[in-house]
């Protein structure tokens, strides 16, 4: 989107940087939160998406196919990653729209263990943390919310971030899921990465 008729520099970050967050039934309120606090602390645009339906419906035709029901005994994995996946044609549609850049959100700690969807979080046409271990990440995020660059302000709205302990939010919130459980303490990944 241009940036004509901006005035501000909130004004310009708000015609450059769309923030969408993307919620299934499966999908909490403090993300939600999280997510809008500090779009709204960059400056960004904030889009909701609701892709319960679109979710459902893949669920649904893969039963019928199968002439089976799903469920998360038996069928966790595609379970989780089909909704990481309806994430993708939403906002690649926008993007397109748009004219914009789509900004992938895998990391190199998750990829390395093949804990990054393939068409969901590796969906994007740049990936800017691609080669950043999440624990560094996590700690750069801190450093982000408390005292950030020389010239600019730091961003306390992270908070609600670094709050929380990192989920992909893909089982139903009862799981209690969160990626370091799914996977391994990530200083232990990334050491484990290193050798």
């Amino acid at each position: 989107r241009g940036i004509q008729g901006a005035t501000s520099s909130a004004e310009i970050l708000k015609k450059l940087l769309t923030c969408v967050y993307q919620a299934t039934e499966n999908s909490g309120e403090v993300t939600l939160n999280a997510a809008r606090v500090v779009a709204e602390a960059v400056h960004a645009e904030f889009l909701v998406l609701d892709i319960g339906a679109l979710h459902r419906g893949y669920v649904e035709l893969i039963t019928a196919a199968m002439n089976r029901p799903l469920d998360w005994k038996t069928d966790d994995i595609a379970m989780q990653n089909i909704q990481a996946r309806v994430r993708s044609p939403g906002v690649w549609m926008l993007t397109n729209l748009r004219g914009s850049l789509l900004l992938a959100t895998s990391n190199r700690s998750e990829a390395a263990v093949g804990y990054a969807t393939m068409d969901g979080d590796t969906s994007g046409g740049l990936s800017p943390i691609a080669g950043i271990d999440k624990a560094y990440l996590r700690r750069w995020l801190v450093w982000l919310e408390k005292e950030g660059p020389a010239d600019l302000q730091p961003i306390p709205s992270l908070h609600f971030v670094n709050a929380q302990a990192p989920t992909a939010e893909l089982r139903p919130p009862g799981a209690k899921q969160t990626d370091e459980a799914d996977l391994m303490p990530y200083e232990l990944l990334d050491r484990v990465e290193r050798y």
